[in-house]
């Protein structure tokens, strides 16, 4: 795609230095790894067995899941601010074994997560172009879609933050719109309807986990934040607000504004509907324009974290030094077209499968996360933390216990095809490490040499974290 250069490159000086990510960028790609905005959380609806559930969910799970999770992201963002994220953590805490296998489940259950979007794309525009349902058109027109995309990637991280700002507007507003159209029709005791014989608690967990996670995925992005500890807690608090807003206001309004019997009509894509009964078809054509936006936003920022933890995991030694090849606009090429293949292979399988796939192999992930929050508390308590969350250690416990146990809870609820294919990648990545370790004995490839000064050793220089934060260690999400 370009000229390249590897970390630690003569020529890395000639290479065209890629701006760093400031807030406003830093806050939608977060907004993107997460969320997106309304489209997906329909289900829950149904799943739920009407508003009530739906309403609580959004309302309890972010105080119980995303809230704990952004405030661990921040804390050790902000200790570890390097590409490659959770790997670094994990490593820290637990050894780089660990840290190998979190990065392999977490980049498996992104490319996964990842494939969702360009089909999604395709899935909105074919009610306008019906030819997009034909395999003919549709497979050329995934291809073309992916590769357009990740060219965008490979353009630069700073053109990818700024695409998610303009994106996340044009998505976001039309559902402004039908919220204050459908003030004159809402009967708040609509949203007290609930059906209790048909819910689906596997369906509602997995609904409710997959639009709520992946908090930590822009940590991977870390080395490439301008100011990261102080520019990523308030990054973490601003896009949580987003994301709740982009859920319960749509939410409130459509269930609110619409009768309780069309509970059962709730399904991926029914907000077009909604739009069209509240507001009339003009409406509907926008929420569709906007969901098949949104997950252009959605794929880029997926892509952008996907790549660079692989860039970040090979900057430690983990991986062959050629995953660590920046382009000439600072992205990394091998990383970038390495997710784009699993992406494309990937795309085959249906939405359920995908998303009980992915949510199984995140929670494995955010568990290993969990205990090395706790363990780095432990075991370095006098770890450079430019942003701490304000407890002690029983109190980090109790913060980790409750998403923990829905973690856990997500996880027994997986069908049994699940628990198989994600063995299957366990025993992959398992037997992954030592074959690596050995390429690396072997010198079959080339590493980046490990530096023993790195945190993902456990070691600090104060003075080069002082150096690089200034007076950071002011920053707080909470007082």
């Amino acid at each position: 795609m370009g000229e390249e250069t590897t970390a630690n490159d003569e020529n890395v000086a000639e290479t065209k230095p890629s701006p760093k990510l400031t807030l406003l960028p830093l806050v939608f790609l977060i907004f993107y790894e997460v969320s997106g905005g309304p489209f997906g959380v329909e289900d829950s609806v149904k799943s739920g067995g009407g508003p009530l559930l739906a309403l609580l969910g959004f309302l309890i799970f972010p105080l119980i899941w995303s809230i704990p999770e952004a405030l661990i992201t921040a804390e050790l963002a902000t200790s570890f601010p390097e590409n490659g994220g959770y790997v670094v953590w994990i490593s820290s805490a637990f050894g780089p074994f660990w840290g190998f296998q979190e990065g392999f489940w977490k980049w498996f259950s992104g490319v996964m997560d990842n494939a969702l979007y360009p089909v999604l794309f395709l899935d909105y525009l074919k009610h306008s172009f019906p030819v997009l349902d034909h395999v003919a058109a549709r497979v050329p027109a995934l291809l073309g879609i992916t590769f357009s995309l990740t060219y965008l990637n490979y353009r630069g991280l700073h053109i990818v933050g700024f695409s998610a700002v303009l994106l996340a507007v044009f998505s976001l507003c039309p559902f402004l719109v039908m919220a204050l159209l459908a003030v004159p029709r809402i009967r708040p005791q609509r949203w007290l309807f609930v059906d209790f014989k048909k819910v689906n608690w596997r369906g509602y967990f997995n609904t409710m986990f997959w639009n709520l996670n992946y908090w930590d995925k822009a940590s991977t992005l870390a080395g490439e934040v301008e100011s990261p500890g102080e520019t990523f807690p308030k990054a973490l608090f601003g896009a949580v607000l987003l994301v709740m807003g982009s859920y319960l206001i749509p939410l409130t309004a459509g269930t609110g504004a619409l009768s309780e019997s069309s509970s059962g009509e709730w399904s991926d894509g029914y907000f077009a509907e909604v739009g069209m009964l509240i507001g009339g078809v003009w409406l509907k054509g926008w929420i569709q324009a906007a969901a098949a936006m949104s997950n252009l936003g959605l794929f880029e920022a997926e892509m952008s974290s996907d790549a660079f933890q692989l860039l970040g995991m090979s900057e430690i030694g983990m991986l062959p030094a050629f995953f660590a090849q920046r382009s000439k606009y600072g992205t990394p090429t091998i990383s970038i077209l390495c997710s784009a293949t699993g992406v494309i292979f990937l795309s085959s399988l249906s939405f359920q499968e995908i998303i009980e796939f992915l949510n199984f192999l995140y929670a494995l992930g955010m568990l290993l996360e969990f205990a090395a929050f706790v363990k780095l508390r432990i075991k370095k308590p006098d770890l450079n933390r430019p942003y701490r969350v304000p407890l002690n250690t029983f109190g980090t416990l109790s913060l980790c216990l409750p998403p923990s146990l829905l973690v856990i809870l997500v996880m027994v609820l997986a069908a049994p095809k699940t628990f198989l294919i994600s063995g299957v990648i366990i025993v992959v990545g398992f037997c992954l490490y030592p074959f690596l370790e050995l390429v690396k004995e072997k010198r079959w490839a080339r590493f980046i040499p490990e530096d023993p000064r790195r945190q993902v050793l456990g070691v600090q220089t104060e003075s080069q974290l002082d150096e690089e934060h200034g007076d950071e260690s002011s920053a707080s999400l909470l007082p």
